[in-house]
Parts: C-alpha cells; sequence; structure tokens
C-alpha cells in the first residue's frame, strides 16, 4: 500500500508536538499543579510563567488530537486494504489493539504514567467494529461519543468553577519520588497507582472514538488526497478549524485555570483540524522541504519516536538520569524540547537510510500477523 506522504509528515508533527506538552510534566517532575491552572502564578506574574502559557496555548492537547485523528484515518486506510484484499473485517485488528494494549502497558510501568497507548487500543477495538458500517450509522455514533465527552468536561469544568484556586492533591510526594527515587521505585509507584492514573485513559475514551471516526471519515471523504478537490476540503478545514478554534484556546487565559481541562479537552482539537490545514498547505507551496522530510520520516517511525523521546525526557529530568527537573526555566525546558526533536530527527533519517522501518515498528510487523489459523498473510500494523 503507497504511503501517503501528508499523513507522514503529519504524524511527525503530532509526535513532537505531544511532547512540546510532556515535557512539562517531566521536567516539573509530575507536578501537574506547575503545569495546568497554576494560581499562585497566574500567566501574567512573570515573563517565565507567560512563555510556558503561550506555549500550552500553542500545543497542549492540539497535537494530541492530531495524533488521534491520524490514528482513525490510518484505521480506515487498514479497512480499505482488508476490504480489497477479501479479508474479515475487523479480523486481524483486533490482534494489532491486543498488541497496542500491551505496549500502553509496558510504556505506562517503565516509562511515562500519561501514556495514551493503552487508551487508543481499548478504542480502536471499539471503533473497528464502527467504522465498517453505513456513514449515518458513523456519525449517529460520532454524535453519541462526542456528547458524552462533551458533558462531562463541562461539568468537571462547572465543578472547578465553584472551587477557584483548586489544586491537584499529591503532588508534592510523585515529585520527591521523581526527583530522588529509583527507576525501580518509580514502577512500582505506577503499578500500586494504576486505577488513578489511568482515569485519563479511560475519560477520554469518548473523546477518541468520536476522533477516530472523523480521521475515518475525513479519508474517506478525499480530506488527505493530493488532488485539488483534497485541497479545496483541507483549507476549508483550516478557516473552520482556525476560526473556532483559536477564540476557544483563548480560554486558557481564564484566571485560575478553571478552563484548562474544557481548553484540553474541548477547544485543542477543534484547532487540531486548522493545524491539519496549514502543515498541508506549506507541503502544498514547497516551503521547507527539507525539514517536512524529516517530520515525515519521524512520521514514519512515529511508534518509535514516540517511545524514545519519553524515555530520553525521562533520563534528563528524573533523579536516577541527569536530574535536571524540578523548577527549570521555560527557555531552559524549550531548549530540552527543541534539542529532543533535533535527536529524534537525525535518528529517524539515518535509520531510515539502512532499514524500510523503525525499529519498534519492525517488531511491531513481525508480533502482529494474527495467532489465527490459516491468517498469516494478513500482517498489518497500528
Amino acid at each position: 500500500m503507497k504511503r501517503i506522504v501528508l499523513l507522514d509528515i503529519l504524524r511527525g508533527f503530532a509526535i513532537v508536538g505531544t511532547l512540546g506538552t510532556n515535557i512539562w510534566i517531566f521536567a516539573y517532575l509530575g507536578d501537574l499543579n506547575l503545569v495546568f491552572g497554576n494560581a499562585l502564578e497566574p500567566w501574567w506574574s512573570s515573563g517565565d510563567r507567560l512563555l510556558q502559557t503561550i506555549m500550552l496555548i500553542l500545543v497542549n492537547g492540539k497535537f494530541l488530537g492530531m495524533l488521534t485523528l491520524l490514528f482513525g484515518a490510518g484505521m480506515e486506510l487498514k479497512r480499505q486494504k482488508a476490504a480489497r484484499d477479501g479479508y474479515t473485517w475487523p479480523g486481524v485488528y483486533i490482534w494489532s489493539c491486543a498488541l497496542l494494549l500491551l505496549d500502553g502497558l509496558l510504556h505506562y510501568l517503565f516509562v511515562m504514567e500519561y501514556d495514551v497507548l493503552m487508551s487508543y487500543a481499548v478504542t480502536g477495538m471499539i471503533v473497528s467494529l464502527i467504522i465498517h458500517r453505513s456513514r449515518r450509522f458513523m456519525l449517529i455514533m460520532m454524535g453519541i461519543a462526542g456528547s458524552i465527552h462533551v458533558i462531562g468536561v463541562t461539568g468537571i469544568t462547572a465543578l472547578l468553577a465553584l472551587e477557584p484556586g483548586s489544586t491537584f492533591n499529591g503532588m508534592d510526594m510523585i515529585t520527591r519520588l521523581y526527583a530522588s527515587g529509583t527507576w525501580q521505585e518509580q514502577v512500582m509507584f505506577r503499578l500500586s497507582n494504576f486505577g488513578f492514573f489511568r482515569a485519563e485513559s479511560i475519560a477520554i475514551i469518548p473523546l477518541n472514538v468520536f476522533l477516530f471516526l472523523l480521521g475515518s471519515l475525513l479519508m474517506r471523504t478525499g480530506v488527505f488526497s493530493s488532488d485539488g478537490p483534497g485541497r479545496l476540503k483541507r483549507r476549508k478545514l483550516m478557516i473552520i478549524g482556525l476560526g473556532a478554534g483559536i477564540p476557544l484556546n483563548l480560554l486558557l487565559l481564564v484566571p485560575g485555570g478553571m478552563m484548562d481541562i474544557w481548553v484540553r479537552y474541548i477547544s485543542a482539537p477543534v484547532l487540531t483540524l486548522g493545524y491539519v490545514g496549514i502543515i498541508a498547505m506549506i507541503m502544498e507551496k514547497g516551503k521547507i522541504p527539507g525539514l517536512l522530510r524529516r517530520f515525515g520520516e519521524i512520521g514514519r517511525m512515529a511508534l518509535s519516536c514516540y517511545i524514545l523521546q519519553n524515555i530520553i525526557a525521562s533520563v534528563l529530568f528524573y533523579g536516577w538520569g541527569f536530574g535536571l527537573g524540578g523548577r527549570p526555566s521555560s527557555i531552559f525546558i524549550l531548549l530540552m524540547w527543541l534539542g529532543i526533536c533535533l535527536m529524534l530527527m537525525l535518528f529517524s533519517h539515518f535509520w531510515l537510510r539502512k532499514y524500510k522501518l523503525g525499529p519498534v515498528e519492525w517488531l511491531w510487523r513481525k508480533l502482529s500477523i494474527s495467532p489465527a489459523p490459516g491468517s498469516k498473510s494478513q500482517e498489518t500494523s497500528i
């Protein structure tokens, strides 16, 4: 199946963009009070805090939304391939989701407690049972999932409004562990607090279902195609996404952090559509082709780079590594983010000069052959 260059580039942006949010969690040793809704240090209190807020307005939730959207688009491509090749759907795709669930569990335990792969795996199993149905049925399920998500997030936001200045509890214990604890102690901490740290992954499943299905429908309607109609559709998407998304994401400036959750989980996915259109337009105009190729290479090794960037950030900021975490300046955090991005570009570029697949992608292809009898030819990957 021929690769769609735009999807690889978008996926590359999505990978490094998610790090643009997560890097603050690593740098602050897991203290979410310093990342979101810091009532003691509002965005206007210092230039350092203002820089952090601007960065979060640009990236927080937007590239995670893009990655989720692209998972849905990728699933649609696999469904179409299964239909062409005469395979039963979802068939082997369920096995791929099971592998992703295992991968996410290992990543959660050994690398990062806010891993999203387990949530994607469960969502993939759900959406794979919907995606081959009619467009009308898909739209109905999108409406149900979207409504559940909006009602839930709006309810939480209303509760936060009733308790201005509320904080995340237990952050001091987490920061002490990540500042001075061993890697083994952190692993055991994640294991013993599995339910607490996995609550977000469960809560975002309705949003994931909505975005998976949206990505599938966008793929079906030719939004990612290189022809004229595809470009026109992306322009419309960009106008809608930017027009609605920019003012919605500026709600992050509301004092006390009461709108932070609403912005991350509702406003951000809207702006994601605008980002898709902007990146596509840059590619179409032939701007910065070399840089876009580097992002495309990261996109071709998305799973490898996603895991690697979190490992690198852990080594840089946690006490068992270089111990750079705590309260570093925003400029320092951004420089670390840019440095990791450069490392990913160099790694993926030189790896793909010698190999066709990233290391995790290669292993994935080997393992994702369905264990069902007679299905060895049905290789697939997430």
